[in-house]
C-alpha cells in the first residue's frame, strides 16, 4: 500500500512538470529543453530560501517566478535573436546549470529539519500521509482547472493557434512572439513549481536532479495520450497527469524487479521509445487486421 501511495505522490508532483512540458511540446509545438534546467532552478531557489529561514510558501512562489523568467529567456533567444527552438532551450539549460550552482552555493542543499509546506500542514494537525498525498493532489487539481479555463480563453486559443498554424494566426494580427513568450514562461513556471515541491518532498535539492526532465515529461504526455487518448482540453490535461503517475509506477516496478538505479535512464529511454512507437504500431495492426478480413472474405 505504501508503495502505491508513494508512487502516486511522486506521479502527481512530477505531473505538474508534465503539464508544463505538455504546454511547450503539444500546445506550442516547441521542443523546449530548458526544462532540464528549470526544474532544478525551482528546487534551488525554494531550497536555499527555506534553508535560510524563509517562509516555505513564499519560497515556492519565488521558485515559480524564477521558472517563468527562465522561460521568458528561452523565448527571448528564439523570438528576438532568432535562435532555433532546440538550440535556445539547450543554451538556457546550459546557462541554468551554473545559475543553479550559484543559487545553492554548492551541489546540493539539505532540508531535513527545515520547515516546508508539508511540515507546516502537519504542524496544524493533519496526518503525514494525508499531507503527502493531499498537497500534490490539490495542486494538480487546481492547475488542471486553471489551465483548462485558460486554454479556452481568447488568449489561450491564440497560444494554441500559434502551435497549430503560426502563419495563419499571424495573418489574423496576433503577435506570435508574445504568445510564445507567454506559453514558455507558463511552461517553465510549472516545471519550476514541480521542482520546488520535489525538493520539499524529498527534503533536499541537487543540481543534477533535472537531468532527463524533458524525457520524463514527454513520456508522461505520450503515455497519457496512448492510455486515455485525446479529445477535449480537460481530457488531455487529465491524460498528462495520469501518464505521469503511470510512468512513475512503471519505473518503481522495474526497480523493485532488480534493475540497478544506474540503468534507470536507459529504461526511461526505452519507455519513451515504446510510447512514441505505439501509435504507429497500433495503426499497422489495424491495417493488418483489416487486410486479413478482406483476404478471408
Amino acid at each position: 500500500m505504501s508503495f502505491l501511495t508513494g508512487t502516486l505522490e511522486q506521479g502527481l508532483i512530477y505531473g505538474i512538470m508534465a503539464l508544463g512540458v505538455y504546454l511547450s511540446f503539444r500546445v506550442l509545438d516547441y521542443a523546449d529543453l530548458s526544462v532540464d534546467g528549470s526544474l532544478p532552478l525551482g528546487a534551488a531557489i525554494c531550497a536555499i530560501l527555506i534553508y535560510n529561514g524563509s517562509n516555505p510558501w513564499l519560497a515556492t512562489l519565488l521558485a515559480i517566478i524564477g521558472g517563468a523568467i527562465a522561460g521568458v529567456f528561452t523565448g527571448f533567444l528564439h523570438t528576438r535573436l532568432k535562435i532555433t527552438p532546440l538550440l535556445s532551450g539547450i543554451l538556457t539549460m546550459t546557462a541554468l546549470y551554473s545559475v543553479n550552482l550559484r543559487v545553492m552555493g554548492g551541489n546540493n542543499v539539505p532540508l531535513l529539519r527545515a520547515e516546508t509546506v508539508f511540515t507546516v500542514l502537519q504542524d496544524i494537525g493533519l496526518p503525514e500521509k494525508v499531507v503527502s498525498l493531499g498537497v500534490p493532489l490539490v495542486v494538480v487539481t487546481v492547475l488542471v482547472i486553471i489551465l483548462n479555463y485558460f486554454l479556452q480563453t481568447e488568449l489561450g486559443m491564440a497560444v494554441r493557434a500559434t502551435g497549430d498554424n503560426e502563419q495563419m494566426i499571424k495573418a489574423q494580427g496576433v503577435d506570435t512572439n508574445y504568445t510564445k513568450l507567454l506559453g514558455l514562461s507558463i511552461s517553465n513556471a510549472l516545471v519550476a513549481f514541480s521542482g520546488a515541491l520535489v525538493a520539499q518532498y524529498q527534503t533536499f535539492a541537487d543540481v543534477s536532479m533535472g537531468i532527463g526532465t524533458i524525457i520524463a515529461g514527454l513520456a508522461s504526455v505520450i503515455i497519457g495520450e496512448v492510455l486515455i487518448g485525446t479529445g477535449s482540453i480537460l481530457r488531455r490535461l487529465l491524460a498528462v497527469v495520469a501518464g505521469s503517475v503511470m510512468y512513475r509506477l512503471v519505473i518503481a516496478l522495474v526497480l523493485t524487479m532488480g534493475l540497478k538505479p544506474t540503468d534507470l535512464k536507459l529504461m526511461t529511454a526505452f519507455i519513451v521509445i515504446i510510447a512514441l512507437a505505439s501509435p504507429s504500431i497500433k495503426k499497422k495492426l489495424r491495417v493488418g487486421l483489416k487486410e486479413g478480413k478482406y483476404a478471408q472474405s
